[in-house]
């Protein structure tokens, strides 16, 4: 008979691969690249990366995630899940760590088509496990990328940006309230439902300042009028640039600001050597889709948010 599936920490010795695929290089290489920079940003530790066991081979694996320097890990950012007897044992068990360590809700995220670096296949069979084990879509939405050697977009000049070391966080988190009177975002309508809007904007604000980044690339556009219509705050992942936050004021809504940030951000980003920068919105959020269109964005997956209480 076959051994009892056994769920531990992984081993030192099985740092970074994890559960690898005989046939699968690719996803190897990149999953692993992966989980060493996931390492070294601190977004997840040694004891976070769990991997489950059966007849002596690794048949599976779940690893936390959270914001460098925060002690409890808010999401799942690797999983492999084998077989579905393993997969929902994985869940299971990456509820009761998080859970254990002070958390109140998981995310993850699902990516397609699979690509680097999770490389998620099968993700119908992954979805079904999710919305078992208690998941719900947080937010249906798409991907942009913009590459070195695609098209700059053009700065708009009509604004004039000044960076949150010049102004303080205050403005930004005014600007922000602002916008999500009317925010077509999943995301955003379920955080002001639970902390109002000035609470979701100061939630959303320290959340970006807590990424990668440099001093001047969070930014407030100001109009000819010396009105602040425009919020850039672009940063890095550990696995690529992002866009990051982007927000329109409701006086400056329909004169194309929303593409003139993401311009903002793809210059500022590129000028730090940035190779790719990503951007995500919401399904919905069709006035965002076209901004990144517009700045020369092409789509490139379509990405499910999930979120389960603890």
């Amino acid at each position: 008979m076959p051994n009892m599936l056994t769920l531990r920490t992984a081993r030192p010795d099985e740092l970074p691969a994890l559960t690898t695929s005989s046939d699968d290089d690719e996803r190897n290489a990149a999953a692993a690249a992966y989980l060493t920079a996931l390492l070294e940003s601190g977004c997840t530790r040694p004891e976070w990366c769990s991997v489950a066991e059966q007849d002596g081979r690794l048949a599976g694996n779940v690893v936390l995630w959270t914001m460098p320097g925060r002690q409890v890990p808010t999401d799942i950012v690797l999983l492999e899940p084998g077989d579905p007897d393993t997969g929902r044992a994985l869940l299971a068990h990456a509820a009761q760590q998080a859970r254990d360590l002070g958390a109140e809700v998981q995310g993850h995220v699902l990516d397609t088509p699979p690509q680097a670096p999770q490389f998620q296949r099968d993700p119908q069979e992954r979805e079904a496990l999710l919305v078992g084990a208690g998941f719900t879509v947080a937010r249906d939405g798409r991907r942009f990328a913009w590459t070195v050697g695609d098209p700059m977009p053009a700065q708009d000049q009509r604004l004039r940006w000044r960076s949150l070391a010049d102004l303080g966080v205050e403005p930004f988190v005014d600007l922000l309230a602002d916008t999500f009177t009317d925010t077509a975002d999943s995301i955003f309508r379920a955080e002001i439902a639970e902390h109002g809007l000035r609470g979701a904007a100061e939630r959303n604000v320290a959340d970006m300042l807590e990424m990668d980044h440099r001093p001047g690339w969070f930014e407030i556009g100001y109009d000819a009028t010396d009105q602040p219509v425009a919020l850039s705050m672009p940063a890095r992942t550990a696995s690529s640039a992002v866009i990051g936050l982007v927000a329109v004021a409701r006086a400056g809504r329909g004169r194309g600001y929303a593409t003139a940030v993401v311009a903002r951000g793809t210059h500022v980003l590129a000028g730090a050597g940035c190779g790719e920068i990503r951007g995500d919105c919401d399904a919905g959020n069709t006035a965002m889709a076209k901004a990144f269109q517009r700045a020369g964005y092409r789509t490139f997956a379509h990405r499910k948010m999930f979120t389960r209480p603890l």
